[in-house]
C-alpha cells in the first residue's frame, strides 16, 4: 500500500488529492482507501506538475466534503 496524498478539495463530484513531493502518483484505476482502511474510491486522473501531482478519485459516497483534510492511499 503506497500513500497517494492529501485531499486538498472536491471539485466536479471527484476528491483532489495532492501527492508528496517525490512520491510516484498511482496508476489510474487503482483503488484508494483512507486511513482505516475502508474503501473510498477509484484513481480516474492525475495531472499537474510532474514532481508534485494531483490525483482525481471517483469517490465510492456522496459525502465529500468528509474527505478534505484527510490522507489517501492506493492498494
Amino acid at each position: 500500500m503506497r500513500r497517494v496524498g492529501t485531499v486538498v478539495r472536491t471539485a466536479g463530484g471527484l476528491a483532489i488529492a495532492r501527492t508528496e513531493a517525490g512520491a510516484e502518483p498511482p496508476r489510474i484505476g487503482s483503488s484508494v482507501v483512507d486511513e482505516s482502511l475502508a474503501t473510498v474510491g477509484r484513481v480516474v486522473d492525475v495531472f499537474g506538475p510532474v514532481d508534485r501531482p494531483y490525483v482525481a478519485v471517483t469517490p465510492n459516497d456522496d459525502d465529500l466534503a468528509a474527505l478534505v483534510g484527510g490522507k489517501l492511499y492506493a492498494r
